[in-house]
């Protein structure tokens, strides 16, 4: 095994695909001799080429539409939004067009396109880039929605979009890119879409989370053991498909549960969790299930985005509150 980072453990699945299968383009903005932003691609356009690895002018819609029109041609594209809050213009080609290809054409057709994008705060970005969307995604049938929170998890569950049928949004928090390494399998490798991780065991409270809120969980359920709390933490990884099965199942054996999420309260993936749980599980709830998330504000400028994202000790406050109920 090797020691990777995030960005490191991405670039290698990219490679493992492009080598794997010669219908697999990877292209968007910057993202063949510059390598991407973030270096995602770095070195695949000098490896595979410039026709499978390649830069596209900055038009978001026209990565959508060459998407499609790959994916309708027996190729498996996997472009890049460069930030997600770019998403906005090619809300049509994902919402309107790939995610109704299986069912447009009687199950005749698919589109196995598998959209990467960075998001997430922390990291003092401009405007417009760290917003937390993955709520628009997650609403429209037809889509996948993963979010990795590990290299390990990067690798194994861009793989498996890349080789889904279907089309996959892939979201990729900007602040676990390269904060820590983890071994990461230099062979290729699988993490089936759709199951959740239980990142911690515990019998107390169950948290359920994705993203970089698995790090600010996993440090509250440290935290509150050294009160005499056990708690349980949940990466659900895909949040579209979500594993309700996994979540029912800790619920049931701990009695109590928080949704913490980065995105903003409303109409977000922890409302979601919270009714499914109260649906399936009502009768095992000896408290509310309650959130922790972002204010319902717009994402604020970078200067004060330390105070609006949520924390391991609002994690704590919340945890306590449903432990002391």
């Amino acid at each position: 095994m090797a020691q990777m980072t995030m960005i490191q453990a991405i670039t290698d699945a990219l490679r493992t695909e492009l080598r794997n299968d010669e219908n697999v383009l990877v292209f968007g903005e910057d993202v063949g001799v510059n390598g991407g932003v973030f270096r995602a691609t770095e070195g695949l356009q000098k490896e595979f080429g410039e026709d499978r690895v390649f830069d596209t002018p900055l038009a978001e819609s026209g990565i959508g539409g060459l998407s499609i029109g790959l994916a309708e041609q027996g190729f498996r594209p996997v472009p890049e939004i460069q930030f997600f809050g770019f998403i906005y213009e090619v809300m049509d080609s994902v919402n309107g067009q790939m995610a109704r290809w299986r069912y447009r054409s009687g199950n005749t057709k698919h589109a196995p396109i598998t959209i990467r994008s960075p998001f997430g705060g922390g990291v003092h970005t401009p405007e417009l880039h760290a917003d937390s969307l993955e709520g628009l995604m997650a609403q429209q049938p037809g889509l996948k929605v993963v979010i990795p929170s590990t290299p390990y998890e990067a690798k194994g569950l861009l793989i498996s979009a890349i080789r889904d049928n279907d089309p996959v949004i892939f979201l990729e928090h900007m602040k676990l890119y390269r904060s820590f390494r983890q071994e990461v399998p230099e062979e290729e490798y699988t993490i089936p879409l759709g199951k959740a991780d239980v990142k911690r065991e515990g019998s107390d409270l169950t948290i359920v989370t994705y993203g970089a809120m698995v790090h600010e969980s996993l440090k509250a359920a440290e935290e509150l053991e050294k009160e005499g709390h056990s708690v349980e933490v949940i990466d659900l990884r895909t949040i579209s498909p979500i594993d309700v099965e996994t979540i029912i199942a800790s619920v049931e054996k701990t009695n109590r549960a928080i949704v913490v999420q980065e995105a903003q309260k409303q109409a977000g993936i922890a409302a979601n969790v919270v009714s499914e749980i109260t649906e399936r599980a009502i009768l095992s709830l000896e408290a509310p299930v309650l959130r922790v998330t972002a204010p319902d504000t717009v994402y604020p400028f970078s200067q004060a985005e330390a105070v609006w994202l949520p924390n391991h000790k609002d994690i704590m406050e919340t945890a306590k509150k449903v432990l002391d109920f």
